[in-house]
Order: structure tokens, then C-alpha cells, then sequence
């Protein structure tokens, strides 16, 4: 099972910076470093939707599934 975390490239496109992020969302940098680089055994539902929030996303855009 290959599940990507793709925050980085949303980042990117947002032109935001991850403190920033962590900032809005309410989470500690480290923890959302943790999710970005897919070390993160889940995801919170209420975290994935401020995410997707900050960043004007679905959550499809932030994770894949690779085979």
C-alpha cells in the first residue's frame, strides 16, 4: 500500500509556507511536517478538512493511492 501525501505540492501552488499552515490549521510545525513526509500513521478527519480549507482543496488533491 502506497499512500502520498502531496501537501508540499498544494503548498507550492498556494505559494504558502508549512509554519504558515501549521499556523492556520492549529497543529505544530513537527506535526505537520510528520504529515507531509507520510511518517504520520493517520490523519484526523477535522485536521484534513482545515487543510483543505486553508488551502482550497479537496482531499483528493492532498492524498493518493499508488499500487
Amino acid at each position: 500500500m502506497a499512500i502520498i501525501i502531496n501537501i508540499d505540492v498544494m503548498l507550492a501552488k498556494r505559494k504558502m509556507k508549512s509554519k504558515n499552515l501549521a499556523q492556520q490549521i492549529g497543529i505544530t510545525p513537527a506535526n505537520l511536517s510528520i504529515l507531509k513526509t507520510g511518517r504520520a500513521k493517520g490523519i484526523r478527519f477535522e485536521t484534513l478538512d482545515a487543510i483543505c480549507k486553508v488551502l482550497e482543496c479537496k482531499p483528493g488533491d492532498i492524498i493518493d493511492y499508488i499500487e
